[in-house]
């Protein structure tokens, strides 16, 4: 495998004809460099007008290498050959250096050139590209390119340090400048830069990064991407890179610039920023293929969604604005921007049903791409880099309710996306007040989370986060908010219960614009008396565990679950002719054929659930056969009045008006191992659906004699 490297631009402020005299001093050794043992010159040339010189060296390296390798080897020193161009017209020094030694084994070829600033010509850029291809050397492959590479990265590192101590000798033997090449032909008066002053140097580094910028801040540019006029001068100056992106090693630097040079080439001009490119490369290591599989993949999800300009676009809906329990609040000890979110107060049952997945998962990226924004915002305001946020999670009031398995589900796909699209963006994650239920939500959600986000995680049981080593350690204390004992104001939605009014049907969330995930959790279907609806369910393994979770968003309907060995007939949909209503995108499915004997052709398992208008009904069953099992959602109708029993009037509009008009159930259902159901929280006892008031009802089956619970 080839190892390339490609440094960032490094800026001397100092004239390039200063710089050459500096580097001509580290010939024909240098004592800052212990492993380099010395050169000899083996060819040199000046051309006839004195304007380019070229000189061809032969360098010996006394390499760190284990004395078994230099034994196997047969060799002290490794030898290198450099030639040197430099064109004093020009004000460039071209530099190419390929091994001597090995070169049938091992290919090193590197590439330097020391050039004017393109925007100060009293200032020196320097760029070096390498490569390193080990095609063979006795079985030691890996530990030769270790080795390589490790040494590179040091002799990186002292570079510029070489130089600069260099020019700061020169400066104590009071060589403060060194003339400009002139044509012999002709005499040309001095620049006033090249005086015996010193040169005045401006103290604002204009353009280090050599993109646009304004003020010496960072670039200037839209979203999370930036244009580019995909030209050479289109590079990132070393300084630029610590200022805004951090210190990175020689090798990182390398793949930010080498990756990010292959997206201006096949995105032709317009690609992320750098900070965002960045992130990319520390999700995966710095793996550069890897980073650009993943960043690819992200950039076509934003493309296709238009995600840069969610902020401008997405309007937050009021039920979010009411009952979402987050929001941002200043920012930590670190000046990253701090988010708060009080999961304990929310209502995940009733926005998910409110909003549907798609409104929530949009809410929750427009969040990550504020997040963004004020990492570049905190990063100006501190002078140093500043690329994620902290999440401080309050989890009082946690409970069972919260372990609905279709949210949590829900939440399972927004961390997916989140994770995929935003990676390294999480720099602290502080939990609080944690209750005795969160370790089986953190079981069920930690799988879905990368292992470098969950190392930040640090997790406090009830009021641990007070004393030493808690949030005051994270967060100063005048910005803890108020709820947490802290002295700030909290502007964060207290949150509470949504309405069952503002619930939605999965056809009406459907009905949005832009889908950021292509299905659904949940299904809706339609209820007539004489037309129930029918869900079969195919189990193999005796032991499996059959769940399910349903809202009766209109009228009365009786829930019933059947036991076959045979498999029902094909699905038939009632075209409800009959009632003279149609039920556009809603489902009505018989698979109980008519011509079957309860008893004989199927049998009843669960005793019948009466289930009321507005009811949410979580349970699940134990089966104890394989087989098919049918799930049935029946038309309750009113029991027969006799004169003793009057009904109500109430009673009897209320049976007119469910009469004249359809049932609607939205259900979701899903088939467990039993291993997987023991420690999943269907299996636990107050499984509540949402924030449901009504007490459970537990029924055992006389039919499977299994264990079952259903809840409301």
């Amino acid at each position: 495998m080839v190892q390339k490297y490609q440094s960032p631009v490094r800026v001397y402020k100092h004239p390039f004809e200063l710089v050459m005299a500096a580097y001509e001093r580290r010939f024909p050794t240098c004592h800052l460099i212990p492993m380099f043992v010395g050169s000899e010159v083996v060819n040199e040339e000046v051309s006839e007008d004195g304007s380019v010189h070229r000189v061809e060296r032969r360098c010996a390296l006394d390499v760190d290498a284990p004395r078994l390798l230099k034994r196997i080897a047969g060799v002290d020193h490794v030898y290198f050959n450099q030639k040197n161009t430099l064109n004093k017209r020009e004000r460039t020094l071209h530099i190419e250096s390929r091994n001597e030694s090995f070169s049938n084994r091992v290919v090193v070829h590197e590439t330097c050139c020391y050039s004017v600033h393109p925007e100060n010509e009293d200032w020196t850029c320097f760029e070096q590209t390498a490569s390193l291809d080990i095609k063979s050397f006795f079985g030691f492959e890996s530990t030769v390119e270790k080795i390589a590479m490790k040494q590179y990265a040091s002799s990186i590192n002292k570079g510029k340090e070489i130089i600069e101590y260099y020019l700061n000798e020169l400066e104590v033997e009071g060589i403060l400048h060194v003339p400009r090449w002139i044509p012999p032909s002709r005499s040309l008066p001095q620049p006033t830069s090249l005086s015996t002053s010193p040169a005045v140097l401006p103290k604002h580094v204009g353009a280090p990064a050599l993109c646009a910028k304004q003020d010496g801040g960072a670039p200037q540019t839209d979203g999370l991407t930036e244009i580019l006029a995909g030209t050479p001068e289109d590079k990132l100056d070393a300084d630029y890179i610590k200022r805004y992106l951090g210190d990175l090693t020689p090798l990182q630097e390398s793949c930010l610039i080498r990756l990010r040079k292959w997206l201006q080439e096949t995105h032709k001009g317009k690609i992320p920023k750098d900070e965002h490119i960045l992130r990319f490369l520390r999700a995966r290591d710095f793996n550069m293929d890897k980073a650009r599989e993943i960043l690819c993949q992200s950039l076509t999800w934003r493309k296709q969604h238009q995600v840069d300009y969610l902020l401008e676009t997405w309007n937050s809906p009021q039920v979010l604005q009411d009952f979402y329990t987050g929001g941002w609040h200043h920012h930590d000890r670190d000046g990253r921007p701090l988010y708060i979110l009080r999961l304990g107060q929310m209502d995940t049952k009733g926005l998910v049903r409110a909003l549907g997945e798609e409104s929530l998962l949009r809410h929750v990226l427009s969040i990550n791409e504020e997040g963004l924004r004020r990492c570049e915002e905190n990063t100006k305001v501190f002078g140093r880099p500043i690329s994620c946020w902290t999440c401080l999670v309050d989890l009082e009031g946690l409970n069972m309710r919260h372990l609905w398995r279709p949210g949590v589900k829900a939440l399972l796909r927004i961390i997916e996306v989140v994770e995929a699209n935003y990676p390294e963006t999480l720099g602290r994650l502080l939990i609080l007040r944690a209750p005795r239920v969160f370790p089986v939500l953190w079981t069920l959600v930690s799988p879905f989370i990368d292992e470098n986000t969950r190392k930040k995680f640090l997790i406090y049981a009830g009021n641990d986060y007070q004393g030493p080593g808690g949030l005051v350690d994270y967060i100063d204390k005048e910005i803890i908010p108020d709820f947490l004992g802290g002295e700030s104001m909290c502007e964060v939605p207290e949150g509470g219960l949504v309405p069952k009014s503002m619930y939605r049907t999965p056809e009406e969330v459907e009905s949005e614009d832009v889908r950021l995930w292509t299905e659904t959790i949940y299904q809706s279907s339609s209820i007539f008396k004489g037309a129930p609806h029918e869900l079969v369910i195919e189990i193999i393994d005796a032991a499996s565990v059959i769940t399910w979770d349903f809202d009766v968003c209109k009228g009365d309907i009786i829930f019933n679950i059947y036991h076959s060995k045979r498999a029902p007939q094909p699905p038939r949909k009632d075209p409800l002719g009959a009632h003279g209503i149609t039920s556009p995108g809603l489902n009505n499915v018989q698979l109980i054929d008519k011509s079957w004997t309860l008893g004989q052709d199927y049998s009843m398992v669960e005793s019948p659930l009466t289930c009321k208008e507005g009811e949410s009904v979580q349970g699940s069953h134990i089966t104890r056969w394989p087989g098919f099992y049918i799930l049935q959602w029946k038309f309750h109708s009113m029991p027969a009045c006799s004169a003793t029993n009057l009904p109500r009037v109430d009673d009897v509009l209320a049976t007119l008006q469910v009469s004249s008009h359809k049932c609607k159930v939205m259900y979701y259902t899903e088939v467990l191992g039993s291993e997987d159901f023991r420690g999943s929280m269907t299996s636990l006892e107050s499984s509540h659906s949402g924030f449901s008031q009504l007490s459970a009802a537990t029924v055992s089956s006389n039919h499977s004699q299994s264990s079952s619970m259903i809840s409301r």
